[in-house]
C-alpha cells in the first residue's frame, strides 16, 4: 500500500535530500497502526510520538489513516493532497522558559475512507505487520445503536465498524491468537477501553459472528484503558498563521499547535512498551495497573483549577485562563487553594502531586494560549459537583474544618449564577461585579431552579434554598456543618464590591 491515489510529489518544508529520503524510508516501514481520526489532538499527540519512536530508531511502524465519519474524507483527501505530511509546532512554557519547537510529522503510509473504500479498509485487517488501532471519534462516536448489517456495506457506527473489521481479521487467520491487537480508544470517557470492547462485543452478538469470534475477542484482543492530557489547540489563528507561512516559507493547511506538557497514562502491563514503545524514549506515558490515581489528580488539580478560577476570574472581569494567572492577587489565590485545599485533601503521593501542580500552573501561563473562562463554564453546576464537592467534603472530614478558599469559589459560582429574567429562547445573562453582562448556558431546569431560588427575599433563605436543592448536587449541602453561614458571609463580602 501508498499513500494512494492523491499522492503528490514532495514539497512541504522538505529543504534537503536527507529530509526526503528520512521521509521516504519511513513510508517503507511496514503498516502497523490503524489510526481512526485525522483532528488535531491524535496528530499532535499519538502521531507526534511516533515520529519520535521512529526517529530514536525505537519504532518500525506507519500509520494508515481512516477519518472517524463521512464528513472526514474532505481532510483526509486534503492531507493527502499535500503528501501527509503536516507542521507540529510545540510551544509554551517549560520549566520557566518560553520554548518553540517544529516538526514535519510524516507518518502516514495510507489514507482510506471506509465510506467509500470499504473493501480496502477491511482488507488492512488482513495485514501481518497490523498490531495498533487507536482512535479519536469524540465521545459522540464510541456510543452502542442497533444497527442492521449488510454484508459489503459500510458502517458509520465506529464501534460497530471496528466489530466487522475485527472479525475480518479473525476469518483471514482463522482465529490464530497470536495476531491480536493492542485498541486504544482515546475518547475522554471513563473506562473508555472496557466501553468499546462492550458494544464491540454487543455487536458481535447482534451481527451472528458466532462464540469463536467473541472468544477470539476476549482472549486475543486488547482493549485498553487510558486517559490522555495535552492541549493541542490546531491551526494558529489568521495573522498568527500568516508569519508562520512568511518564516517558513511554505504554506501547510493543517499546521498543527500543541503545548509542550503531554501525558498518556495506559492501564496495561509495562512489557507491552515494547510493542508501542513511548515510555523507553523519555515521553510522559505511563504504563500502569490503575488509572485511577492519574484520572483523580487530573480532574481535582487541573480540572478543578480551572473550575474554581472561572467564577471568580468572571465576577472580577477576566476572560481567558491567562487573565487570572497574570493578575498577582487571583493567581496567588488559586495557587494557594490547590495547595493547601485540594492537594491535602486527597490522599496520592505529596510530592508528586505538587510536582503535577506547578506543572498545571505552567500550562495556564502558556503565553500561546487562549483558553476562554466562559468555554469553561459551560455546564458549571456539574463540574462543581463533580470537581470539586469531593474535595470540599474530604477536606472538611480530614480537618474538622470548612476550606475556605473552595468555599469561597463556591460563593461566587452563586452568585454568577443570580441571573437576569430571559424571554423564551433567548439565553440567560449574569453580570460581572463590575456590571458587564455574561451569558449563562447551564442545563435548563438547574438555570430555572436557581432563578426561583433567587426569588427569595432574605439572603439566608437564598443559600439555604440552593444548597439543599438535591435535583443540582444530588445531596443536601446544608448538612455540612457551618458551610450556609459561610457561603452568606462569603456572598456579602462579594456583593459589597459591585460597582
Amino acid at each position: 500500500m501508498s499513500l494512494g491515489k492523491y499522492m503528490q510529489p514532495l514539497r512541504i518544508g522538505i529543504n534537503s535530500q536527507d529530509e526526503r529520503r528520512k521521509i521516504e524510508n519511513i513510508r517503507q516501514l511496514p503498516i502497523k497502526i490503524l489510526q481512526i481520526g485525522a483532528g488535531n489532538f491524535l496528530r499532535g499527540f499519538f502521531d507526534w510520538m511516533i515520529y519520535e519512536s521512529i526517529t530514536q530508531g525505537k519504532y518500525h511502524g506507519s500509520i494508515a489513516l481512516t477519518p472517524p465519519t463521512p464528513n472526514g474524507a474532505v481532510k483526509l483527501q486534503q492531507l493527502a493532497e499535500q503528501d501527509g505530511l503536516y507542521t507540529l509546532i510545540t510551544r509554551g512554557v517549560q520549566h520557566g522558559e518560553v520554548t518553540e519547537h517544529r516538526s514535519i510529522i510524516p507518518v502516514f503510509k495510507t489514507f482510506i475512507d471506509p465510506y467509500t473504500e470499504w473493501e480496502q479498509f477491511l482488507q488492512l485487517a488482513e495485514l501481518e505487520s497490523l498490531d495498533i488501532i487507536i482512535s479519536n471519534t469524540t465521545e459522540a462516536g464510541l456510543t452502542y445503536e442497533p444497527i442492521d448489517y449488510i454484508a459489503g456495506e459500510p458502517l458509520r457506527n465506529y464501534p460497530a465498524r471496528l466489530t466487522v473489521f475485527l472479525y475480518r481479521r479473525f476469518q483471514h487467520f482463522a482465529g490464530d491468537s497470536s495476531h491480536g491487537l493492542l485498541i486504544l480508544p482515546c475518547e475522554l470517557i471513563e473506562n473508555n477501553g472496557d466501553v468499546l470492547k462492550q458494544y464491540v462485543l454487543r455487536y458481535a452478538d447482534d451481527f451472528g459472528f458466532g462464540t469463536d469470534f467473541v472468544q477470539w475477542i476476549e482472549q486475543s484482543q486488547r482493549f485498553l484503558n487510558n486517559l490522555v492530557d495535552r492541549i493541542v489547540p490546531g491551526l494558529p489563528p489568521e495573522e498568527e498563521y500568516a508569519r508562520l507561512v512568511e518564516q517558513y516559507g511554505y504554506e501547510d493547511s493543517f499546521i498543527n499547535t500543541a503545548e509542550p506538557y503531554h501525558l498518556w497514562a495506559i492501564q496495561g502491563e509495562p512489557e507491552l512498551d515494547k510493542r508501542l514503545p513511548l515510555a523507553q524514549i523519555g515521553l510522559n506515558v505511563h504504563w500502569v495497573k490503575d488509572l485511577q490515581p492519574f484520572q483523580e489528580r487530573k480532574v481535582r488539580i487541573l480540572n478543578g483549577a480551572h473550575t474554581l478560577m472561572t467564577p471568580v476570574g468572571l465576577l472580577y472581569g477576566k476572560t481567558t485562563v491567562r487573565d487570572v494567572m497574570d493578575d498577582p492577587h487571583l493567581s496567588q489565590w488559586i495557587i494557594s487553594t490547590i495547595t493547601e485545599e485540594v492537594i491535602p485533601s486527597l490522599t496520592l503521593d505529596e510530592k508528586e502531586l505538587q510536582s503535577y501542580a506547578t506543572e498545571t500552573f505552567e500550562r495556564f501561563r502558556n503565553p500561546y494560549l487562549e483558553h476562554r473562562l466562559q468555554d469553561i463554564a459551560l455546564n458549571s453546576l456539574s463540574k462543581f459537583k463533580t470537581r470539586i464537592l469531593p474535595t470540599l467534603k474530604a477536606y472538611t472530614e480530614k480537618y474538622n474544618q470548612l476550606p475556605a478558599e473552595i468555599v469561597y469559589s463556591l460563593a461566587a459560582l452563586i452568585v454568577l449564577y443570580r441571573l437576569q429574567p430571559a424571554e423564551e429562547g433567548q439565553p440567560h445573562q449574569a453580570q460581572t461585579l463590575s456590571g458587564a453582562t455574561l451569558t449563562i448556558k447551564d442545563n435548563k431546569e438547574y438555570i430555572q431552579r436557581l432563578a426561583e431560588h433567587w426569588q427569595q427575599p432574605q439572603l439566608s433563605d437564598i443559600v439555604t434554598s440552593i444548597l439543599s436543592d438535591q435535583q443540582i448536587w444530588e445531596e443536601d449541602l446544608t448538612q455540612i456543618q457551618g458551610l450556609e453561614a459561610a457561603i452568606v458571609s462569603n456572598i456579602h463580602i462579594l456583593e459589597e464590591q459591585r460597582q
